[in-house]
Order: structure tokens, then C-alpha cells, then sequence
């Protein structure tokens, strides 16, 4: 990818997306905090590496599931191969998605202006966003959606400012990147992707010839890379997958109740405006000015802006449930909005707000900062955590100064958000880690648990894609049914089971033994307040979540 460079070193779009790395990378590259849905993801990658079949994608049931398309088991795999099966390799292309994520916003709004600013404050509002942050730490398909998506921006930007003279390298990245996004999430890529053509093709102002639009090499490549897995499913399996991956698609995920349509629809509207605090507000006493003459200067970009913001409003008013990361494929367009808009109406001179905004941020990280530093203190830390806040107390310092002198408050801020990742990281640390897999797997290693033989496990089923991890894929671990697992027990000589479940069965058949212990959420006041007191062991070991290790005798 090659990015244009800032003259302005303050806002230099390589620096921003390795700040992004690091200072969300700890809390991503760890199980601090784990998404449910992780465990489709990660759990068949795992069942790839067994099996050899890299096409096909299983539960930890070993049943069958074709909700999704094959991008984003892909990129877990591909971290497997790379890193071996760990937390660390399950997130770590996730995590560079959204840094990359961050490089194509700057890029896509270079094609669009010449103003280098709005270039550097679009990267810096993309960077502070929470939805772009928190799916950069899943393993889930929302940010390689969005960093497709703003890879096929790049080519609608070039449509939208060359028109008929359009070079060609930006067909070959509207296309292939419209591809790959349909490869990650299926008909919402082609949904934004069609719009977007749609309104080049009969917006009043400037129209693209359809003869530009079709150009055939690049769309016939993108036809394979979009299709190839279904047509292999098709081929492998049959017309079966595509009943599951339909029903999930346009099925159980579109609402038909009116009234569930219109709250979903104000729900997102007001998550899309929270998503971009503090941002929306530096524009807001000159906003209505500053939208019109944006509309003016050019009005094709700024009406594909809103058409595709309508468009996502829309597509999360139809869900069933909405999740706010259903917004995030066309953040980073609307940031670019945003940021043109902010420019406009001079937003660098509104100091005040600028300033609290940025007093706001430093005070939160030193809040976090000095509550983590008691945390750690209180119940000892490794020496990488000692080296987190060695890093964080300079970068806290030189925010500070930037504050007191008022002196690049953007930076400040965006910095400060991300900032915050960092340090909360810390403290999850205490809470989070190590997780379930990675006690199992330092049990099974001390142990020395035979391989062989299939395990059943009865618990959360998202702590079991987190077991399963650890074990790696020497071991065969099989999710058994939440209600009717009983029926299953005698298939399996050895048990992994959570607590809550042990009264649920007759384990005197069975020797038992504790392989995890952490914190319940319910008891994390109670272990918060007791963190370096004589009674934080006892009072671990009575509230905290265990796991078992059952072998039939």
C-alpha cells in the first residue's frame, strides 16, 4: 500500500497506525476481554489444522456451520500458521486490520483533497473511535469488513475526483477490495458496494460513464475471488450451506415488527453520533455553515457520504438485534466527512473545547494509571506490565505538556483515547489473565495429559474456544449439547467441566482435579477490595470460577 506522506509531521499517518499497534495491541494480542463469537472463528481454525481441510468450517461440536464466509476463518488460520495456536496469533491480523484501517482513511481522503489536513484529522478521528478499537480486538469478522470497505473508498474516491479519466489502479482496488469484503461478511459488502456504484452511475453532478465503471479484467478477477469459496461449498457439500448462510444473512438477522425497525433505526442514529465523541462537537456552533459550503465545494463526495451512512443506518434498523459494530464499515468514510466538515468550520479555533476534551482524557488515563499501579502492586505483576507503565508514564508526560501548552490538542486527544487501551490493560491483567486455555495448557504440560482420546467439555462455550487454544491441536476437545450433555458422558473417558455444572452429573466415577481458577465477575468487588491482603488466596479459591479435569477411574 502506498500512502502519501504528511508534510505535516504532526499528523503523519504511518505514526498514527503504529501508535494504534501498540497501544491497543496489549489489550488485543491477550484474552482480557473475549467475544462470544470469537469462538466460531478460532474453533474451526483450530478443526483446519487437525483436519487439513481448510475449506470447511466446524463448531467445537464438530457440527457443520456456513453462516459466514471463509475471509475471516482464513485470517485466524493464517495467524495460526504463523505464531502457532495461541491468543497472541488468533488477534494479531485483527489488530493490524485496524492500523491498516487507520493508513487507507488517509489515503482515501489524500485522493479526495488536497488540504492535508483534513487527511490527518481523518486518520486521528478513526483512531479514537471505540467500535474500530474494540473490533480490532476480536477475532471477528466487523474490522476486516471495514478495512475492506475503506480500501474500496480508495477507488471511490478516485471515480468520484477523476470521473471518466479515472486511472485504472483504482478499479483494480475498488473491485478486488469489494471482493475481498465479500469474502469476510457476504451480501452487506455487496449491498455498500452496489450503492456506491449505483450512485455513480446516475448522481446529478457528475456522472461515470458506465463504460468507465465496467472495466471487465479487474470485476472478472473480483468474481472469482468473491465466489471462489462458495462455489467450492457448492461443489463439496452441495445446496445445504446455502440455506444456513442465507437464513443468517437476510434470514434471522432482518426484522419484519415496524416498531422494532424504528427503535433499532434511532438506536443506531444515536450510537453513530456517540461513536465520534468528541469530534462532532468542535464543528457544532458553526456546523450548519460549515455542512453547506462542504456541500458546495463537492457535492458528489459529500452526498456518497451520507448515502452510505443511510445505508448502514438502514441495514441495523432491519436487524433483529442490533450491535454497534454493525456501524463500523463506513465509519471511516463519515470520519472523513466529519473531519472536511471540521476544517470548514475552523475548528482549531475553538480552543476550549479542544482543551477540556483533552484534560478529560488525561485525567481518566491517570486515573487508570494510578488504580492499575496500586492493582499490580498489591498482587504482583510480570516484568512486561513493570515495562507498560514505563512506556505509559513519558507518553502521559508529553500528553500532559501538549495540554498545558495547547499545542496539538488533536493528537492529544486521539492519543489519550488510545492511551486509555493501553492502560486498561493493565489492570484486566490482574483480572483476565492468565486465561482459562492458557491455565488448562500449563496443567496438561506439568501433567503430562495424554493427547489421546477425545475430551467432552461442559461449560461456557466461549471459554471452551479459549481452552481449546491452549491445548492447541494435539488434543481433541469436544463441545457436548448445554441441556442434553448427559446423554453424551459415557462416549468420553475424561471430562473438562465448569463448576456451576459439576452438581449436574454423578462424578464419583470420575477423578476430579482443579485446572482453572480465575475471577468470577460476580466476586470482582470483593477481590478488588481484599487485592493484597492475607485473605485474596482463600477468597480466590471460594468466589472465584473453576474448572475441572474429570478421569473416569
Amino acid at each position: 500500500m502506498s500512502l502519501a506522506a504528511s508534510e505535516n509531521p504532526q499528523i503523519n499517518p504511518w505514526v498514527i497506525m503504529i501508535a494504534f499497534a501498540i497501544l491497543v495491541g496489549p489489550f488485543a494480542l491477550g484474552f482480557h476481554m473475549h467475544y462470544p463469537d470469537e469462538m466460531y472463528y478460532t474453533d474451526a481454525a483450530v478443526k483446519m489444522l487437525q483436519t487439513g481441510d481448510y475449506l470447511t468450517t466446524y463448531l467445537g461440536s464438530g457440527e457443520l456451520r456456513f453462516k459466514k464466509p471463509i475471509g475471516t476463518y482464513w485470517t485466524v488460520l493464517a495467524g495460526f500458521k504463523l505464531f502457532g495456536v495461541t491468543p497472541f496469533a488468533s488477534r494479531f491480523f485483527f489488530l493490524l486490520a485496524g492500523a491498516l484501517t487507520i493508513g487507507f482513511t488517509y489515503w482515501t481522503a489524500r485522493v479526495l483533497f488536497e488540504d492535508k489536513r483534513i487527511s490527518g484529522l481523518s486518520a486521528l478521528i478513526i483512531a479514537s473511535n471505540p467500535v474500530l478499537i474494540f473490533s480490532a480486538t476480536r477475532s471477528i469478522p466487523d474490522v476486516l469488513l471495514v478495512l475492506t470497505m475503506t480500501a474500496s473508498a480508495v477507488g471511490f474516491a478516485g471515480l468520484i475526483r477523476f470521473g471518466d479519466a479515472t486511472p485504472k489502479k483504482y478499479l483494480w482496488i475498488l473491485y478486488i477490495s469489494l471482493a475481498f469484503a465479500f469474502e469476510v461478511k457476504g451480501l452487506p459488502a455487496a449491498a455498500l458496494g452496489g450503492i456506491g456504484l449505483i450512485y455513480l452511475l446516475f448522481n446529478p453532478w457528475k456522472k461515470i460513464s458506465f463504460k468507465t465503471i465496467f472495466h471487465f479484467p479487474s470485476i472478472l478477477v473480483s468474481v472469482f475471488i468473491g465466489l471462489f469459496w462458495f462455489a467450492a461449498m457448492w461443489k463439496i457439500h452441495g445446496p445445504t450451506y446455502l440455506d444456513s448462510f442465507l437464513e443468517d444473512q437476510v434470514g434471522t438477522r432482518v426484522a419484519s415488527r415496524y416498531l422494532l425497525i424504528v427503535q433499532n433505526g434511532f438506536l443506531a442514529l444515536g450510537i453513530l453520533i456517540l461513536i465520534f465523541l468528541p469530534w462532532v462537537l468542535f464543528g457544532f456552533t458553526k456546523a450548519k455553515k460549515s455542512i453547506i459550503n462542504a456541500r458546495k465545494e463537492d457535492p458528489v463526495f459529500f452526498w456518497f457520504a451520507i448515502l452510505w451512512g443511510i445505508a448502514i443506518l438502514g441495514m441495523g434498523a432491519m436487524t433483529s438485534k442490533f450491535y454497534e459494530r454493525y456501524l463500523l464499515p463506513v465509519a471511516p468514510v463519515l470520519a472523513i466527512l466529519l473531519a472536511w466538515v471540521l476544517v470548514k468550520a475552523d475548528y482549531e479555533s475553538r480552543r476550549t473545547g479542544l482543551k477540556i476534551a483533552s484534560w478529560f482524557f488525561l485525567i481518566l488515563n491517570s486515573i487508570v494509571f494510578l488504580f492499575s499501579l496500586w492493582l499490580n502492586f498489591n498482587l504482583g505483576a510480570s516484568f512486561l506490565i513493570w515495562i507498560q507503565f514505563g512506556l505509559a508514564l513519558p507518553i502521559l508526560f508529553y500528553l500532559g505538556r501538549l495540554t498545558v501548552k495547547s499545542i496539538k490538542l488533536t493528537k492529544a486527544i486521539a492519543y489519550g483515547f488510545m492511551l486509555l487501551f493501553f492502560l486498561i490493560s493493565t489492570g484486566t491483567y490482574q483480572i483476565s489473565l492468565p486465561d482459562q486455555g492458557q491455565q488448562v495448557k500449563e496443567f496438561a504440560a506439568k501433567e503430562n495429559i495424554d493427547p489421546t482420546g477425545a475430551i467432552g467439555f461442559i461449560g461456557n462455550l466461549h471459554t471452551s474456544s479459549k481452552i481449546r487454544i491452549g491445548l492447541g491441536t494435539d488434543f481433541q476437545m469436544i463441545d457436548l449439547p448445554r441441556y442434553e450433555f448427559r446423554e453424551e458422558l459415557h462416549k468420553y473417558d475424561r471430562l473438562i467441566i465448569e463448576d456451576k455444572y459439576l452438581d449436574s452429573i454423578d462424578a464419583s466415577g470420575y477423578a476430579k482435579q482443579v485446572i482453572s481458577v480465575n475471577w468470577a465477575s460476580r466476586a470482582i468487588p470483593d477481590l478488588l477490595f481484599a487485592a493484597g491482603s492475607p485473605e485474596f488466596d482463600k477468597l480466590l479459591e471460594e468466589k472465584g470460577q473453576k474448572y475441572y479435569l474429570l478421569e473416569a477411574k
